[in-house]
């Protein structure tokens, strides 16, 4: 057994964890609303990035690893450590580059996070205070036509607040992964984070575009009696807002949190001893965008685990119509991401991040699967129940399915089409203002087809980050592999929602936190590799067959008995809203959604 192995492992470990938690802690502060911690945030992610980018790290572990003496384990941890730091590698006359850009970024977060939201009232004129959580719903959910437009020309306004500061960033970043050897930004991220290439995704996501372009042709058709209806303003209020209306008793979001833990502890979702740290309601100041960050990473000491924590939030504008809706997804999304990364059994801290050598398709995967089964017609028809306790009806779902199952490949078209806005931003030559606004309206009408321009790729937080721009494609690959594997636990079980066979397996994968790449985790999830036809055909059935279909998944969960006993996922959880803390699980799970939900309703 090699001591110097054994050492500066623990070293790296130790060392990682720390610096992790010290960034973690301050940036969940900053996007939380309070920005007086910004210069302690940006510091403690200057400190862990250069700690992953010194090549004296990689030096110390090449040397140990030299060593003829290694064990077969430590050379595959010390293996691990190298390719690690080798993701991370920057050369010396780069570092100055990367914190240019991060002050940058630190600039636009502010800059965004500071703006005035609001709308215009059409009739009076005066300026109505809303976040742009509350906008793009009442986009969705407002009967008043001239509100929508309101609403739709104010966002359209806020978007483009930055975009100077953004023309900058880009360059800036293309010209780091330039010095890197790599095409631009985008092929850099692509390649450290998945492993592939622009061409390998984009031409994957390209078949499907061509292959799910009819209905385009159909909602054409549409607005022939339907006036208006292509408006980017009135269609999802066309197609769909009267289903939010008449869906939104279903799903009242005091209720969520006893929904949430009961359906996990059904699957057998455990937080293995973890901490979770819940911010659910929207509030100015705060980051407009629902996330799970770790605090504290899975680690071992002298032997043992110590537990990890997640933080996770969402932005609910509590008592508007579909928020309840938004407020469940989100806790089984984030819920998802924190139970893939808090159930890791892996002996190394760098392994149990959410960032690489972690695939952010396959932790989309996870988190992606989870929501899919909450929006589930199983699901709603066992847990989705009005404040008289009546179930949510099939019927409904059925007269849904039959006015919107066209739109059944639009979920993904939005995702390209962020994906590809930013592919051909970093790839434009001589980018400047006129020509950000240029490509945000192409791809707009290229994966809209909508009656009118839009700038809302814009209005994507993910793009003015560093490790958040250039992964939007992420939740394309994650769409696939999720449908790919819903379709084996299908196939095997019969049923998921409830069925803790499903959790088990799911459980198996988590232990293995980022010891596998995306294709190599799908093919172990799934036994097949990934491919597209999974999602094809469900987007593609008829609308008959999915009734059928959704029938018998509905007829087959009623002779599974329903989860009975008290809710325990093995986790400390705490509800806050922004410092405070409002309830926890010290009593029961039972005891703080009680006390959640009297305190949203007081």
């Amino acid at each position: 057994m090699s001591s110097r192995a054994e050492q500066l492992l623990a070293e790296l470990n130790s060392e990682y964890a720390k610096l992790h938690r010290e960034f973690e802690e301050a940036f969940w502060i900053f996007q939380m609303g309070d920005h007086s911690i910004e210069t302690r945030m940006n510091e403690a992610e200057k400190t862990r990035d250069l700690f992953r980018s010194d090549s004296g790290n990689l030096a110390k572990v090449q040397s140990v690893l030299a060593e003829p003496d290694l064990s077969a384990e430590h050379k595959s941890r010390l293996l691990v450590w190298e390719n690690f730091f080798k993701l991370y590698q920057t050369p010396p006359e780069l570092r100055l580059l990367r914190d240019e850009i991060a002050d940058l970024e630190s600039k636009i977060s502010q800059k965004l996070a500071n703006q005035s939201e609001g709308y215009e009232n059409p009739d009076t004129k005066e300026f109505v205070p809303a976040s742009k959580i509350k906008m793009r719903m009442m986009i969705r959910t407002d009967p008043n036509e001239s509100i929508r437009k309101a609403c739709f020309l104010a966002l359209e306004g806020l978007s483009t607040a930055v975009t100077d500061e953004y023309v900058k960033v880009i360059t800036s970043r293309n010209k780091y992964a330039q010095a890197l050897g790599f095409e631009d930004y985008y092929a850099y991220h692509l390649s450290i984070s998945e492993g592939m290439t622009k061409q390998v995704v984009f031409d994957l996501f390209g078949q499907i575009y061509r292959q799910t372009l009819g209905t385009f042709e159909e909602i054409r058709k549409l607005e022939e009696s339907q006036l208006g209806l292509r408006k980017p303003w009135n269609f999802a209020y066309m197609m769909a807002g009267s289903f939010m209306n008449e869906e939104d008793p279903y799903y009242g979001f005091d209720e969520a949190l006893r929904h949430w833990g009961r359906s996990f502890s059904a699957l057998g979702i455990d937080f293995k001893g973890g901490t979770l740290q819940l911010d659910l309601l929207d509030r100015k100041g705060k980051y407009n965008n629902g996330f799970c960050h770790y605090p504290d990473i899975v680690s071992f000491s002298d032997g043992k685990r110590n537990p990890g924590a997640a933080n996770f939030t969402c932005n609910v504008v509590y008592g508007q119509v579909g928020a309840g809706l938004q407020g469940m997804e989100t806790l089984f999304h984030e819920g998802g991401h924190a139970a893939d990364r808090l159930n890791s059994e892996q002996g190394d801290t760098c392994l149990n991040t959410e960032w690489p050598p972690a695939s952010i398709a396959w932790a989309e995967t996870q988190s992606q699967f989870l929501d899919t089964m909450f929006k589930s017609i199983e699901w709603r028809a066992r847990y989705a129940k009005n404040k008289d306790g009546q179930a949510y009806p099939f019927d409904l779902f059925e007269r849904k399915i039959r006015k919107l199952h066209l739109l059944a490949p639009h979920g993904l078209h939005h995702i390209m089409f962020v994906a590809e806005f930013e592919k051909m931003i970093y790839e434009a030559r001589d980018l400047d203002t006129s020509r950000v606004l240029e490509i945000a309206k192409m791809m707009y009408q290229k994966y809209f087809d909508r009656d009118g321009d839009s700038l809302s790729a814009l209005s994507v937080p993910h793009i003015y980050s560093w490790d958040s721009s250039a992964y939007y494609h992420a939740y394309g690959l994650a769409i696939l592999a999720l449908q790919q594997w819903r379709e084996y636990f299908y196939e095997r079980y019969g049923h998921i929602v409830d069925n803790p066979e499903v959790g088990r397996e799911m459980t198996a994968v988590w232990e293995l936190a980022s010891a596998k790449n995306f294709a190599e985790f799908v093919r172990l999830a799934t036994g097949k590799d990934l491919s597209s036809e999974a999602f094809l055909e469900n987007a593609t059935i008829s609308v008959e067959d999915l009734l059928a279909r959704s029938r018998k998944r509905v007829e087959r969960l009623n002779s599974v008995p329903e989860y009975a006993g008290p809710v325990n996922l093995n986790a400390t959880i705490r509800m806050v809203s922004g410092k405070g803390i409002v309830a926890d699980n010290s009593v029961s799970f039972e005891d703080m959604a009680e006390k959640y939900k009297d305190w949203l309703n007081k």
